[in-house]
């Protein structure tokens, strides 16, 4: 039998549920899943979690883009958020943000043609006495500076690498 993608986004948004009940107290676990599995949450997406909490669209589309993290567009296998704050302007985010966009080859607001990076701006990370700080997915970095971000990008850009020489290795999935 062959399983689509939106078949398995629909076994994998129950399944979560299954884990956290079918409730409203659900819906950012969901999204969170979803963004993290599929790099983004579409519109059958969350039509799908609707469907399964019982909810409106409409709700699950307001929280969807009221969080920055759950944007519903496309973004990157690694996602680079430089905090924005003043406290980080103040400790050389400028310098930083330069580096991550000529280092990674794509601005802020931007997917790499690959698909492995995006680079986007954050609002306070609750690290200002650490500045500039920076997460990449789920993992903070902070007291930054040109030569810790090359340092940073060159590991992603090595896992990015892996990560595609495997998706070859098992015929492109």
């Amino acid at each position: 039998m062959l399983v689509t993608e939106r078949d398995r986004m629909r076994e994998d948004v129950t399944a979560i549920g299954e884990l956290t009940g079918f409730n409203r107290s659900s819906l950012i676990p969901m999204l969170q899943e979803v963004k993290q599995k599929y790099q983004c949450i579409d519109s059958y997406a969350m039509q799908t979690i609707a469907d399964v909490l019982d909810i409106h669209p409409v709700e699950v589309y307001a929280v969807a883009t009221f969080y920055a993290y759950l944007s519903p567009e496309l973004e990157g296998r690694y996602v680079f958020r430089l905090c924005r704050t003043l406290s980080c302007e103040f400790e050389g985010k400028e310098q930083v943000a330069k580096e991550l966009q000529k280092n990674l080859g794509i601005g802020f607001s931007e997917t790499s043609a690959d698909g492995s990076f995006s680079l986007q701006w954050a609002n306070c990370m609750g690290m200002c006495d650490q500045g500039p700080a920076m997460l990449v997915n789920e993992k903070v970095y902070t007291q930054l500076t040109p030569a810790k971000v090359r340092t940073i990008v060159e590991e992603y850009l090595s896992r990015a690498e892996g990560d595609d020489t495997r998706r070859a290795a098992e015929g492109g999935r």
